[in-house]
């Protein structure tokens, strides 16, 4: 279920918040190829499915930053954010990536809001702790703190 808020005083109230789970997403092929094609990442662990199948993973894996880029799309399952002007990315204070996403998975957001605190600007800046969730494994595919700034 997503949670909603209008406006910086809202947001602020969402402090310590967890948000709960997005929505499961299906990374196929297509998805890691078109990544692949857009980064000039063509690593045959990701884009070659015949190669993969005898390699470490048994399949093609997703690219890590793959993975991580899609934190904004299923965070748009968790979180709407209304009556601001903007909102950015500011940057990630932390990242790892504790097992690989295999073709055909399934993966999964979840969030919670460390904090939200007073930015220059008339904004606010949120720190959000993030679990990239794979479906049956019990390993996350991503552990990350992501920044954001919103501006009233």
């Amino acid at each position: 279920m997503t949670t909603t808020v209008d406006g910086l005083t809202q947001l602020k109230a969402l402090a310590g918040v967890d948000l709960g789970h997005g929505d499961w997403l299906e990374v196929g092929q297509d998805r890691i190829d078109l990544f692949a094609d857009a980064t000039g990442d063509h690593q045959w662990i990701h884009t070659d499915p015949e190669r993969a199948e005898t390699g470490p993973f048994g399949s093609t894996i997703a690219h890590g930053y793959l993975t991580l880029s899609l934190l904004i799309p299923l965070f748009t399952d968790l979180l709407e954010i209304r009556g601001v002007r903007m909102s950015v990315n500011y940057g990630l204070d932390k990242v790892r990536f504790p097992a690989p996403v295999p073709v055909g998975a399934k993966i999964r957001l979840a969030g919670k809001v460390a904090a939200v605190e007073d930015a220059p600007g008339d904004g606010v800046q949120m720190l959000c702790d993030f679990t990239v969730e794979i479906d049956g494994s019990d390993k996350p595919a991503c552990v990350a703190r992501a920044v954001y700034r919103h501006y009233a």
